[in-house]
């Protein structure tokens, strides 16, 4: 019997946001391990590090080159810029796969070898399925297809956005990992038959770097989670519909602020705590 898919509301999002307590310290909290952007795309590093601490994680490592991490230091100075522990790695986002240095992919490669849960974005989506880490992929329609189709299951991304729950449901399958389809309904699942999805409150969403915010915050969650993820790793399919809900209605506030009009990346990753403190007064 196939389950259907479940709409994800704000009850099941104030399920997975924790408020830190008087015994936590920035480590108990959560520490994010990024390795993302590049000299094409250097705003990818900035949103997502922005993002994660927006979120409420403890720390935020930032792995990258000087001028990357000098630009995440301008806008987060409480970014840790050296190497150390980590609870959960967010990878990829800004990163061309055909152009990866031989460091760069080593800085990748690296993070599967904590074995700690990973997020996986644009430049490091032909990663999956290298390492026994807990995964969740982040594609939209166009990166799944081409995914998919290195995978040896040719897929176009016409066919993908005719049918996105049916494929990212193939991919979750085939790839063995939680699978965040993006697009103005998300679609969230995993091998496990957990399938949600998270209908964008706002289309002003669909703008450039949103995807990026998106990877912030979902790492920041499986860090902040990452004691449950350890015995759990089902609950990054939670978490990753979480985020793509936090992401939407933090994108709805953003343009509330501006009468209802356009929004950025930074303005959404900035509305971000208030819809957290929102969930936690549910």
């Amino acid at each position: 019997m196939t389950t259907a898919w479940q709409e994800w509301t704000a009850d099941d999002a104030a399920n997975w946001i924790a408020a830190p307590t008087a015994d936590d310290d920035k480590y108990t909290r959560g520490v994010l391990g990024v390795v993302t952007g590049s000299s094409d795309y250097p705003g990818a590093a900035v949103l997502g590090v922005e993002a994660a601490h927006r979120a409420g994680v403890g720390m935020v490592r930032y792995i990258g080159r000087r001028t990357l991490r000098q630009a995440v230091l301008a806008r987060r100075p409480e970014a840790v810029t050296v190497a150390g522990r980590v609870q959960a790695w967010l990878l990829g986002s800004g990163i061309d796969q055909g152009r990866r240095s031989s460091v760069l992919l080593g800085d990748l490669e690296h993070a599967f070898t904590e074995r700690v849960p990973v997020v996986l974005d644009a430049g490091a989506l032909d990663l999956v399925g290298t390492r026994t880490a807990p995964t969740v992929i982040t594609p939209h329609a166009r990166e799944l297809a081409k995914l998919l189709t290195s995978r040896e299951l040719p897929t176009s991304v016409d066919e993908v956005r005719a049918d996105p729950g049916g494929w990212a449901e193939r991919a979750a399958k085939e790839l063995g990992v939680a699978v965040l389809l993006k697009g103005a309904v998300t679609h969230v699942c995993d091998p496990d038959g957990d399938r949600y999805t998270v209908t964008a409150p706002t289309h002003w969403l669909a703008t450039a770097g949103s995807g990026d915010v998106l990877g912030g915050i979902l790492g920041a969650l499986a860090a902040t989670h990452h004691r449950e993820l350890a015995t759990n790793a089902t609950a990054l399919t939670a978490l990753a519909a979480t985020a793509s809900w936090v992401q939407g209605e933090a994108a709805l506030r953003a343009s509330a602020t501006v009468g209802g009009g356009p929004v950025t990346a930074l303005d959404i990753a900035t509305a971000v705590p208030a819809v957290i403190g929102a969930l936690l007064e549910r």
